[in-house]
């Protein structure tokens, strides 16, 4: 109720700033899932600065708090509703009860580059399902990577699928430049320069909805560390969700292969530092796919995810380009696996564009 009243106001202050008219260099950056660098909205930003048009970026982030008021439901709402263009990477409920200018362009880009399991309206219920679904009645274009995802888009933002565009997302540029890749692989290095020369397993589950107050690993750590090979480190990247919830279960320095990467900035770094991933059902996976290295997914609670979670839009099996292991002992085997021909096939079916020039042809269409 709280956030709802939160949200009313905000869009009683919008709508008063409407009559200051829009800009149309002035651009809006709602950022609440990722204001990186290597972020959609953080690579947006980047671009229309080198653009040197003129624009003007002004950013949305968790930081801006409810606790601050002035900020949060006076500056920020009186940027919104003069800004001829809004980008964001989640979704900006406040926006179930306004409406924008028809000159405005709302552009979700979101944080995932692809899905494998339902989510937004397909798995939403009661009040948060129906703000979602009128806040999406704003967006105006919604980019994707294929056509393989737009009934999919469709169907979890709630937008009819003439407005999805499928131009590849900027996050994918980065990782489809071999010389940042590196850079970003030294600079990881030189922070963890323990793990120089080391192959770094990258593992990066889902952030699951029955454990939001109490999550789990579902790895026991201590075993891990004992049964890995001297020459691996075990990084582990916890959704944002979980690793605030977590961060007990690492007691720093107790184990030298097994590291805690979860507050780590970039996730495009560990991905350029990573020779393998570990995931579930997370969206990671259709960013490391293009590096074109092996993947293991440990679906440890396929069964239940698939029953009583969010279950998926295709068969998960046959779908995810890589083994899917249900416990430990099969994990731990699992690392000797270097076959990518599933990865390479997947690759070719997700993706219409390689070639890095996902934010220009963003740019293009929105400018």
């Amino acid at each position: 109720m709280i956030k709802k009243i939160g949200y009313l106001l905000f869009a009683c202050f919008y709508s008063v700033f409407r009559v200051f008219g829009v800009d149309e260099k002035k651009v809006f950056l709602i950022a609440t899932h990722d204001d990186s660098p290597e972020g959609n909205i953080g690579i947006v930003a980047e671009a229309l600065e080198k653009n040197d048009s003129g624009f003007k970026c002004i950013w949305f982030t968790r930081k801006d708090k409810i606790t601050n008021p002035i900020n949060f439901f006076v500056k920020k709402a009186y940027h919104l509703a003069t800004s001829g263009t809004v980008f964001l990477d989640n979704e900006f409920l406040p926006m179930a009860y306004f409406s924008f200018s028809k000159k405005v362009k709302v552009v979700q880009l979101w944080h995932g580059t692809g899905t494998i399991k339902k989510f937004g309206q397909d798995v939403n219920q009661g009040e948060l399902k129906k703000l979602e679904y009128q806040a999406n009645r704003n967006i105006t274009h919604l980019i994707v990577n294929s056509e393989a995802v737009k009934k999919e888009y469709a169907s979890a933002f709630g937008v009819p699928e003439e407005r999805i565009y499928v131009l590849g997302l900027p996050r994918t540029d980065l990782l489809l430049q071999p010389q940042y890749l590196e850079e970003k692989r030294q600079a990881f290095y030189k922070e963890y320069p323990q793990l120089q020369g080391k192959r770094c397993i990258l593992y990066a589950p889902t952030f699951r909805d029955d454990e939001v107050e109490v999550p789990k690993l579902h790895l026991n750590l201590d075993e891990m560390s004992q049964k890995m090979s001297k020459d691996d480190v075990l990084l582990i990247r916890l959704h944002p969700h979980v690793a605030e919830r977590i961060h007990t279960v690492f007691e720093e320095g107790k184990w030298n292969n097994i590291v805690n990467v979860s507050s780590y900035p970039g996730v495009t770094t560990l991905l350029a530092a990573s020779d393998m991933l570990v995931t579930d059902y997370s969206s990671i996976v259709f960013e490391y796919c293009i590096r074109k290295k092996p993947m293991i997914f440990y679906a440890y609670d396929l069964e239940q995810f698939e029953k009583d979670g969010r279950s998926f839009y295709r068969n998960y099996r046959q779908f995810v380009p890589g083994p899917v292991v249900k416990n430990e002992e099969d994990l731990l085997r699992s690392f000797s696996n270097h076959d990518v021909s599933k990865v390479e096939e997947f690759v070719s079916h997700e993706f219409v564009y390689l070639d890095g020039n996902s934010t220009k042809r963003l740019l293009e269409l929105i400018f």
